[in-house]
């Protein structure tokens, strides 16, 4: 027995000193200056603290009966149980005590992130600093203070710091996008091209939705790494002592030289033009400060911005545009900063609406060079307001030389921009509608080639839902594309043809809509559609007739869907239903769909179905119902319109059995959902 009791006693004691262990680790780490080590550590002792309580719960239930022969040993072990049973509770008192000082920090520490925050909204970095700082000495694991502070670390060049401060909160929070964003900002500020490019690589791994963010920062750091790259190369040329290197320098330092003639500076002007070979010099002309020239030179300045320009003035400008494209050709960087002078990105439009034709060929070249490519286009709707260039770039439609090409093709590429979308709204109703329904009306007058693209741009705008929905109610709008139409029938010239089709695509967008403008020129557009469709000059089965009547019975299709009246003046303009049969036999499987769809809708009109008993329609239909047809949509259409054809008029049944269809039908039966 006595044996016994001396292995209890030191079961016990062990049991003890494994418990001291753990405390005394619990403490260590309680004290560690790590915040993720101390918040496990807190976490691990409220369960130890959780786990005693419960075993104190099950002793209480339980009467232990057993014969104690060494009272001493035992009461040695009781008292070092009762001296660490009394450490956890002072534990435990303690974690409660943190844990009501952790949520008093956590509020002080908040306060204070929003007075830096306040700072940083100001520009005064190092009181932001100072409050974040002061924050963190409150709350040490609070990720959102040291993004804050290494933001403005950023601010202040204090790279290094920014970078600590990112990987302490990726400590508190391994998957913070806004340290590793901010940390990929301060290894690009320090060139380490490979380090940026691996913490925006991070982002997209955590949120693959940031694509649009990847790609952004990844393009900033290839940018810039060639920017450097560039800048050695040209300062190694210009130590070398090439002579085309320091002539531009020399050029720059004689257009510097202040209160010249206009025309001296125009000369010189055109003479570094003409220097401008290749990267080399496009990057001497950034380094030596050439774009400085506007700020700098009052008289450059003042004969560029000046609002009636005389002959002087107008070569003066026409000079430095035909300088930037040759400085900013291939060259992002360039292109940058010339979009960063005030004078340029205030005149620019202004140059637009010049009229001087020299002036507003230059610019649109100029900023040709930005819409025909992707970061080009983002450069000008970020640093542009290009609310009022939709605007202007229409009028360029009645211009009959390349000026109107060109300013279409930069609108063609602008409108692949969601922001410019976006700003085209506030001068639609007011400004450019107007301006397009002028257009459309004087058709004869403009340049005809230019308006069919416009039209197609405007058709493009109207997948933004709120240009739609303005372009849709605008009553003068749809007068203006119907008069179009009606003149096609009498100028056949094939300038005037993409006219009409452009209109009509045009009207097909805005038919998306539903609302009381369309209810009232539904059956005036379904009866234009009509007469195109008609037309005896055999435009339907010629290579162009195709396109006409593609767009023409998509178009009509869309209206009688719509419009019962459409739908009774289409019978009633042709109670045979010639067009729409000559149309089902057509080789093109678009058409045939929508002849198909166009015609269940029309047969809901009374007498419409009798109509057509001594036609070939059940046999047409038929046909591409039974698998003719290789769109599934024009089997559905097709055996659509066959069944509201037999329910509408019974004698076509008769027609359905003697080509053995009712088979087909029946298997059909499931497009048939709607009669």
């Amino acid at each position: 027995m006595l044996a016994e009791a001396d292995q209890e006693e030191e079961e016990d004691f062990q049991r003890f000193l494994r418990r001291v262990d753990d405390i005394a680790n619990l403490m260590q780490g309680l004290n560690s200056a790590d915040p993720a080590v101390k918040e496990r550590t807190i976490a691990e002792a409220e369960k130890r603290l959780h786990d005693q309580e419960t075993s104190r719960e099950e002793e209480s239930k339980t009467t232990v009966n057993r014969t104690v022969i060494n009272t001493r040993a035992s009461d040695v072990a009781n008292a070092k149980a009762v001296n660490a049973d009394g450490f956890l509770a002072i534990l435990e008192k303690d974690a409660k005590e943190r844990a009501k000082q952790r949520k008093r920090n956590e509020h002080l520490a908040n306060a204070l992130k929003e007075k830096g925050n306040d700072a940083f909204r100001k520009g005064d970095y190092v009181v932001a600093i100072q409050r974040y700082t002061e924050g963190l000495e409150k709350l040490k694991d609070k990720q959102e203070l040291y993004t804050n502070r290494a933001q403005a670390y950023l601010k202040m060049h204090e790279c290094e710091k920014a970078i600590t401060d990112c990987e302490w909160a990726l400590k508190c929070n391994e998957k913070c996008i806004k340290a590793y964003f901010l940390m990929g900002k301060a290894h690009l500020a320090l060139r380490h091209y490979s380090e940026s490019r691996q913490c925006y690589e991070k982002i997209l791994q955590i949120d693959p939705q940031k694509e649009t963010l990847f790609k952004d920062c990844m393009n900033e750091v290839n940018l810039e790494e060639k920017r450097m790259k560039d800048e050695e190369r040209a300062m190694k040329e210009v130590q070398s002592g090439k002579l085309a290197a320091l002539s531009i320098k020399e050029m720059l330092q004689k257009l510097d030289r202040p209160d010249q003639n206009i025309l001296y500076y125009t000369g010189g002007i055109r003479l570094l033009t003409g220097a401008m070979k290749d990267c080399t010099e496009q990057t001497l002309f950034r380094t030596n400060n050439g774009f400085s020239i506007l700020k700098d030179n009052e008289i450059v300045r003042w004969g560029f911005c000046a609002e009636r320009k005389n002959a002087a003035e107008a070569d003066l400008s026409v000079s430095l545009l035909f300088l930037w494209q040759a400085v900013c050709t291939g060259n992002e960087e360039n292109q940058h900063l010339l979009l960063t002078q005030p004078d340029v990105n205030a005149q620019l439009p202004k140059l637009l609406s010049s009229g001087v034709s020299e002036i507003q060929k230059e610019t649109l070249a100029l900023i040709s060079l930005y819409s025909e490519n992707e970061n080009g286009r983002r450069l000008l709707v970020r640093h542009l307001d290009l609310t009022k260039w939709l605007q202007i770039l229409m009028t360029f439609v009645k211009s009959t030389d390349a000026r109107a090409s060109s300013a279409m093709n930069i609108l063609s590429d602008l409108t692949k921009e969601e922001r410019f979308k976006t700003q085209c709204r506030v001068m639609l109703s007011t400004g450019v509608l107007p301006l397009f329904t002028h257009l459309l009306t004087s058709a004869k007058l403009v340049n005809q080639a230019a308006l069919a693209h416009c039209i197609g741009i405007m058709g493009n705008l109207c997948a933004d839902v709120v240009i739609r929905m303005q372009m849709a109610e605008c009553k003068e709008c749809w007068q203006a594309c119907l008069k179009l139409v009606d003149e096609c029938f009498d100028v056949s010239t094939p300038k005037y043809q993409e006219c009409l089709f452009a209109v009509l695509g045009l009207m097909m967008n805005l038919l998306l809509e539903s609302n009381v403008i369309i209810q009232y020129f539904a059956v005036d557009i379904s009866g234009r559609c009509m007469s195109l469709l008609r037309d005896k000059d055999g435009r339907i089965v010629t290579a162009g007739g195709q396109i006409t009547s593609n767009y023409g019975i998509k178009t009509l299709s869309i209206c009688t869907r719509s419009n019962r009246q459409a739908q009774e003046d289409l019978v009633k303009s042709d109670k045979r239903f010639s067009v729409l049969l000559k149309l089902l036999d057509s080789e093109n499987e678009m058409i045939v769909g929508n002849a198909a769809f166009c015609l269940g809708q029309c047969l809901a009109v009374p007498g419409a179905a009798t109509s057509l008993l001594n036609s070939n329609v059940v046999m047409i239909l038929l046909k591409h119902a039974g698998g003719d047809a290789t769109r599934t949509s024009v089997q559905e259409n097709a055996a659509i319109a066959l069944g509201k054809l037999c329910v509408a008029e019974s004698r076509h049944i008769f027609q359905l059995r003697k080509l053995n269809g009712l088979a087909i039908l029946n298997s059909s039966m499931k497009y048939i959902h709607s009669i």
